[in-house]
């Protein structure tokens, strides 16, 4: 435990009770800090600081502004002082900056250390803007000249007037010549060529993996949906996906949990925001239940359907090749409530993890698995 979470600790402040939604988002940032990503979520700092005084939007500070303040205190003090531009990273970072000014005083930082802030700096006005679509339809810089020209290049090479007899009779027979063509390459064809059909992919191609839902929030245009959080075990960090889930789970129950995520679909914006893969659910026509992965799962497990384990899956799934959409109606739960796919000739495959264990859902039996 650091110096400064020691003299936090042992200040006589009132501890905000927090909800679980704050616990999670405690646990988001967290995470930020294990990996080392600080650097990199300044930005998103300032932004939450922007609305609250705290990073959790409580009244008083609590262990993770501490352990925050830690961190992006010496990483705010080095980008004041190593740019030229001072007014641009105060103007930049006005929020954190103040919440880091609260917090040395609040610790009682030696006089020394502390980051000196120049209140009479003139700050330009804080402009939150709105991304505005681009419109795609518009032509390119010059593209009307370049069709202008195009056009006035065909008047002057196309013939004027009705070609003659003569050469429409030439260009009928090369239409004519091009159809027999056709028509012969196509009866060359076998019949077996013809009639063969692509092979279905197997569901070794879908990247299932346990995944840690470290933070939910309703989607702020979307009544529908929720945005998730999510770590699947990748490098890079936590995934963002959408789910639409908000009519069947409570918000409250989408919280620090584990979940089944489909991890290779083709990342798609949902009203503005980028969803990076898919929560797996069993369903029927009245209810939705989150597919339960066992006890002393880690985030990052891959899974596969038995029988299916020694092919590697897709980096990610080609939407054209509709794969997902050929796999999916066979996945089902059996009459024990465990995760399972029906295999052609009718046999039950189920969804495992290395150790042998089984994946389920709480009350529904043979429904669909999405």
């Amino acid at each position: 435990m650091s110096e400064l979470v020691n003299k936090f600790q042992s200040l006589s402040l009132e501890k905000p009770e927090l909800s679980k939604e704050q616990q999670a988002f405690a646990a988001q940032w967290d995470s930020v800090l294990k990996t080392g990503r600080t650097q990199g979520q300044l930005g998103e700092l300032n932004l939450q600081l922007r609305d609250n005084t705290f990073v959790l939007a409580t009244y008083q500070p609590v262990l993770i502004d501490v352990q925050l303040f830690e961190v992006v205190f010496p990483l705010i003090k080095e980008s004041i002082f190593s740019s030229k531009d001072v007014k641009l990273n105060y103007a930049k970072y006005r929020h954190v900056l103040r919440w880091v000014d609260y917090l040395q005083k609040l610790l009682q930082l030696p006089e020394d250390d502390q980051l000196k802030l120049n209140y009479d700096l003139d700050l330009p006005r804080e402009i939150i803007e709105k991304k505005k679509k681009t419109d795609t339809k518009a032509p390119e810089a010059g593209a009307s000249d370049k069709k202008a020209d195009k056009k006035n290049a065909d008047k002057d090479t196309k013939p004027k007037g009705k070609p003659d007899e003569e050469t429409l009779k030439k260009l009928r027979e090369e239409a004519k010549a091009k159809k027999e063509a056709k028509k012969a390459a196509a009866a060359k064809q076998t019949p077996q060529s013809q009639s063969q059909e692509p092979e279905k992919p197997k569901p070794s191609v879908i990247d299932l993996r346990v995944g840690f839902i470290q933070k939910a929030v309703k989607h702020p245009d979307a009544d529908s949906l929720y945005v998730s959080t999510i770590d699947c075990g990748d490098e890079e960090g936590p995934r963002t996906i959408c789910s639409g889930l908000v009519k069947h789970v409570k918000i409250e129950d989408m919280q620090q949990r584990h979940v089944v995520v489909v991890c290779n679909l083709k990342p798609v914006n949902m009203r503005g925001i980028k969803s990076q893969g898919m929560v797996l659910c069993g369903s029927t026509e009245a209810k939705v239940e989150l597919v339960q992965p066992p006890s002393g799962s880690q985030a990052g497990d891959k899974l596969f359907f038995e029988n299916y384990q020694s092919d590697a899956p897709k980096a990610q799934m080609n939407p054209k090749k509709k794969i997902w959409e050929q796999v999916q109606p066979n996945f089902t739960t059996t009459a024990e409530l465990e995760v399972a796919y029906k295999d052609e000739d009718g046999s039950i495959k189920k969804l495992t993890n290395a150790k042998g264990e089984f994946f389920k859902v709480a009350t529904l039996a043979n429904a669909h698995v999405s």
